[in-house]
């Protein structure tokens, strides 16, 4: 059982745990919130919790049932082998929830970090991700590709994303330029929704055209939700990562929302009330998610579309700011600790003591930095950790901390497990559907229609 709402664990596994002791009045005083108040915004998230828990016993909330899952994995596996085979590059499709996803979980592996792939990658193709669409960047992209090497993995749940849909054509047209024609099957895959009569899907069409073949996408997962589903998991696995124990992890924590008692006994319950909380009491807007990790860059980015897409409705919802430590202790701390009380700040912290090059003593105190003589870069990064915490709490600046037991691959299914239950407690807290995005939809709309009357 917790010691209290604001430290409930998040499984019984401790695949990471989450502190909120930094945003209660205790820590930073009248701008932090009171036991009472956290106590009131819980009771509120008492019937989402009921809900969820219901969906979950229904099969109403695939998100929730789809750790348990394998089948979907292993033919996941098998097409990744197959379209793998003589392969030195692969590059995935995929705008939003069809790109971030898989690009937070292939990042832990090391993606897009300087030498933080080799250790994954020696025996496997490189990965690329173009997830967004200007014409400059996919010019260049496919230019002077070695084609015969080169894969395409496409994702659009709908099929009918504009953006995906422009890329998927440009490559089918770079390959056929190539005079590889007719090895297009070999070379491109396809992620999207079954057919469903009476609805569209282009990317399906185009693909079945052309005997491409596909992988189906979770007709019950929204994109920003699908990073646990072949969406995600197809890159993690390109990367050398064990989607099996993702979802162990993910698997945790959806335990441990069927094991609480009450929201306080649930992390995810408490977070989501503890957000809503400081934005309708205290006029925190802002929600900004600082891993101190290269690692989970991209997580930071994720969370900005899964908070902003689903709680940003009918005037309610708040902001969320992606960040990076340290460095952003060198860009947007000062205005963090020093300007308008708005910023709700989750640092999220990983064992890096001891870990990267070992400092020379004598170095450092001819640098005038003795005090990271002979000590590690990671034990560096540590103290930043721990220190831009308590420098917070000093500030009177509320902060939410996540430990990770590990940078591993159940320490990030929990985490985005977290988030993602945390997402649909606020939305429903707030008395909004955290599953749609009306006016998102809109602009789709609008793109086609004014392309189309220039045709």
């Amino acid at each position: 059982m917790p010691r209290n709402e604001k430290d409930a664990p998040a499984t019984v596994g401790a695949a990471y745990h989450q502190s909120l002791e930094g945003a209660m009045t205790s820590a930073v005083g009248r701008h932090g919130l009171s036991d009472r108040v956290l106590s009131q915004y819980l009771t509120r998230a008492r019937d989402p919790l009921a809900i969820l828990k219901d969906n979950y016993k229904t099969g109403r909330l695939e998100l929730l049932t789809i750790p348990e899952e394998t089948a979907d994995i292993d033919a996941a596996e098998a097409a990744l082998a197959k379209l793998s085979k003589n392969a030195k590059l692969i590059v995935f499709f995929g705008t939003g929830g069809s790109g971030l996803g898989g690009q937070t979980l292939a990042q832990l592996a090391g993606w897009n970090i300087p030498g933080g792939g080799d250790a994954y990658q020696r025996k496997r193709p490189r990965t690329r991700f173009l997830d967004n669409l200007d014409g400059s960047t996919l010019t260049g992209a496919l230019t002077d590709l070695d084609f015969a090497r080169t894969r395409f993995i496409v994702t659009s749940k709908s099929g009918g994303t504009t953006e995906t849909l422009a890329q998927a054509i440009a490559a089918i047209q770079a390959v056929r330029e190539a005079g590889l024609g007719d090895k297009i099957p070999d070379l491109f895959l396809g992620i999207t929704e079954p057919a469903k009569k009476g609805k569209q899907n282009g990317l399906r069409e185009l693909f079945e055209s052309l005997s491409i073949p596909m992988l189906e996408h979770s007709t019950g997962i929204g994109g920003r939700f699908s990073c646990l589903t072949n969406v995600g998991l197809m890159p993690a696995m390109a990367r050398g990562l064990d989607a099996r124990a993702i979802r162990a992890g993910a698997r945790e924590v959806v335990e441990a929302m069927l094991a609480a008692k009450s929201p306080k006994d649930f992390a995810p319950a408490v977070g989501a009330a503890a957000a809503v909380a400081l934005a309708k009491e205290k006029g925190v807007h802002n929600l900004v998610m600082m891993p101190y990790s290269d690692r989970l860059g991209r997580m930071s980015e994720w969370f900005v579309q899964l908070w902003a897409e689903s709680l940003g409705k009918n005037g309610e919802g708040t902001s969320p700011i992606a960040c990076t430590g340290p460095l952003d202790q060198h860009s947007q701390l000062q205005l963090f600790m020093d300007g308008p009380r708005e910023h709700y700040i989750t640092v999220v912290r990983t064992p890096t003591e001891g870990t990267g090059p070992k400092l020379d003593a004598a170095l450092a105190k001819k640098a005038g930095a003795g005090y990271m003589a002979s000590r590690h870069v990671g034990d560096v990064v540590a103290a930043q950790a721990q220190a831009i915490t308590e420098a917070l709490r000093e500030a009177g600046r509320p902060v939410r901390t996540f430990d990770l037991a590990a940078l591993d691959e159940r320490s990030i299914g929990a985490l985005l497990m977290h988030l993602m239950i945390e997402t649909i407690l606020a939305g429903r807290i707030l008395g909004i559907d955290p599953f749609d995005q009306p006016a998102v939809e809109l602009a789709k709309v609008l793109t086609r229609q004014r392309l189309g009357a220039k045709g």
